[in-house]
C-alpha cells in the first residue's frame, strides 16, 4: 500500500491511497465467485457463469461494493502509516480501478487539534446566592389554590383573567387558513401566558356563545416560528367559560392539599424548602456552565470543520424532531437549514472545542469511567424512569449503545472534578421566580 499526504488546511489532510494489484485481484475474484454462485443467468448452470459474462452484466456493481470494501478495510491502516490523527470519517473525492489492476483513492480528512492546556484547576466565578423569598412561597401558595378549585361555568359576565376558556379558532395568514395552528374545544386558562399573551389578551371580554375575529401582530423573535413576524388573523368561537372557585388559605385548604400537612405553616415550610432545592439543581448547571466558559476563554483553537459540521447537523436533526412531534416539518415553520447553519455555527464550534478541552484534562488528570460509574448510570436511569436496572442494561447491550453512554458519564465525571476545584464566590441573593417551572408555550 502506498499513502501520500497533502495538507490542505490547517487541520484539513489529503490522502492519496494505492492498494497493490494482488490485493484488488482477491477482493474482485471473491466479489465473483460469490455473485456466480448467487445468480441465474439463462443458458448457463448456477454457479457456472463465466468471468466474462458476470463481468458484462454485474461489472458496474461489482466494483462499486469491492471499491467501498477496499476504502473500509485499508484506511485505518493509511492513517496508521503516516501517523494522522483523525477525527472523523472520510470524504472520498474520487476512486478508480487502474488499468495496471491497482486501486487508487482520495480522501480528505479532518485531524485532531493541538493545543497546550491552559489553566482549568481553581477557576473562579461568582454565583448568586439562593433565597427563597416570602414572595415566592406565597405566589405558590396562589398558583396551588389555582389547581385545586373547582370550575363551574358562567354565563351572565365576559371572560376575566383567571378564567377558563373553551374555544374553538382558526388562524389565517393573508387570508389563507394555517393547518398547524388552530383547535376544537381548546381549553385557555386566560392570562397564565401558556398560550400566549398576545393570544390570551384578546379573550378578555368576551362571553360564552360569542364569535370574534382579531388581529396579532407576531414579533419577528416570536418563540413559536409558525408565528414569528406574521400578522395572524383569527377566527375564535367561544364555547363555554368556567370560573375558578378559590378556596380560603388556612389550615383546612393545607390539609387538602395532602402529604400530611396538619397547618399552614407547615405547608408553606414544606413550598420553601422545596423551592430552594429546585434552585439549587438549576444552579448546578449554571455552575458547570460558568466554569466552563471560564475555561472556555483561556483555550482559543481552531477545531476541525467536518466535525463543526457533524455537529451543527446533529443540533438541525434534533430540531427537525421536535418540529415533526408536533406535526411540522422545517419547511412549515418557516426555517430554512442554511439559517439554522449560520445559527448554529458559533455554538457547535464551542461545543467542539470544549470536548477536545474535556479530554485532553481527563488525560491530564487521568480520570476514566470505570465499572462503579456504570452501574451507577444505570441505577439513576432506573430510578428516573422507574424500571429495573436489569432491564435498562438490556438498552446497552452492545458496544455502539454503550460507547455514548460512557462518553456522558465521562463528561460529567470531569465536570464534578473541575466544579469541584473551582472557586466559588457567592455574591449578592437572587430570590426566585415566581414560576420557575412554567414555561411558555405558544
Amino acid at each position: 500500500m502506498e499513502v501520500r499526504i497533502e495538507e490542505v488546511g490547517s487541520l484539513t489532510r489529503r490522502l492519496e491511497v494505492v492498494l497493490p494489484s494482488e490485493m484488488v485481484s482477491k477482493e474482485l475474484e471473491a466479489a465473483y465467485d460469490k455473485l456466480k454462485g448467487e445468480i441465474n443467468l439463462k443458458g448457463f448452470r448456477k454457479g457456472k457463469v463465466p468471468r466474462k459474462v458476470l463481468e458484462k452484466n454485474y461489472g458496474p456493481k461489482v466494483e462499486y461494493d469491492v471499491a467501498d470494501r477496499l476504502i473500509q478495510e485499508s484506511y485505518f491502516d493509511a492513517l496508521e502509516e503516516v501517523k494522522l490523527d483523525a477525527v472523523v470519517h472520510p470524504e472520498v473525492r474520487e476512486h478508480r480501478f487502474q488499468d495496471d489492476g491497482t486501486f487508487f483513492y482520495q480522501a480528505e480528512v479532518d485531524v485532531r487539534p493541538v493545543f497546550e492546556l491552559g489553566e482549568y484547576r481553581g477557576v473562579e466565578v461568582e454565583m448568586p446566592e439562593l433565597v427563597v423569598s416570602d414572595q415566592d412561597v406565597e405566589a405558590e401558595l396562589e398558583k396551588l389554590r389555582r389547581e385545586l378549585a373547582p370550575l363551574r361555568s358562567v354565563t351572565d359576565r365576559e371572560i376575566a383573567n383567571g378564567d377558563i376558556a373553551v374555544i374553538d379558532f382558526e388562524a389565517y395568514d393573508q387570508g389563507v387558513l394555517m393547518k398547524h395552528v388552530g383547535g376544537k374545544d381548546y381549553s385557555v386558562d386566560v392570562g397564565s401566558g401558556q398560550v400566549g399573551p398576545e393570544f390570551e389578551e384578546k379573550l378578555v371580554g368576551l362571553k360564552a356563545g360569542q364569535e370574534a375575529t382579531v388581529t396579532i401582530d407576531f414579533p419577528a423573535g416570536f418563540s413559536n416560528p409558525i408565528l414569528a413576524g406574521k400578522n395572524i388573523e383569527f377566527r375564535i368561537t367561544v364555547k363555554e367559560v368556567k370560573e375558578r372557585v378559590m378556596a380560603e388559605l388556612d389550615d383546612e385548604f393545607a390539609k387538602d392539599v395532602g402529604e400530611g400537612f396538619a397547618s399552614l405553616t407547615d405547608l408553606r415550610g414544606h413550598i420553601r424548602g422545596q423551592r430552594l432545592k429546585a434552585m439549587e439543581e438549576r444552579q448546578r448547571g449554571d455552575l458547570v456552565d460558568r466554569v466552563m466558559a471560564e475555561i472556555l476563554k483561556r483555550h482559543e483553537f481552531e477545531v476541525p470543520p467536518r466535525l463543526v459540521a457533524h455537529e451543527i447537523s446533529a443540533m438541525i436533526k434534533e430540531l427537525e424532531n421536535n418540529l415533526e412531534n408536533r406535526g411540522l416539518s422545517l419547511e412549515a415553520a418557516g426555517i430554512t437549514r442554511e439559517s439554522m447553519i449560520e445559527k448554529y455555527q458559533d455554538g457547535a464550534a464551542k461545543r467542539i472545542r470544549g470536548d477536545f478541552i474535556l479530554k485532553k484534562i481527563a488525560e491530564q488528570e487521568e480520570i476514566k469511567v470505570a465499572d462503579e460509574d456504570i452501574s451507577k448510570g444505570f441505577q439513576r436511569i432506573a430510578d428516573q424512569y422507574n424500571m429495573p436496572v436489569a432491564e435498562v442494561q438490556k438498552y446497552f447491550h452492545s458496544r455502539n449503545e454503550l460507547l455514548p453512554f460512557m462518553h456522558e458519564l465521562l463528561t460529567e465525571k470531569i465536570l464534578d472534578f473541575l466544579v469541584g476545584s473551582a472557586k466559588v464566590k457567592t455574591v449578592a441573593p437572587v430570590a426566585a421566580a415566581a414560576n420557575p417551572d412554567e414555561k411558555e408555550d405558544n
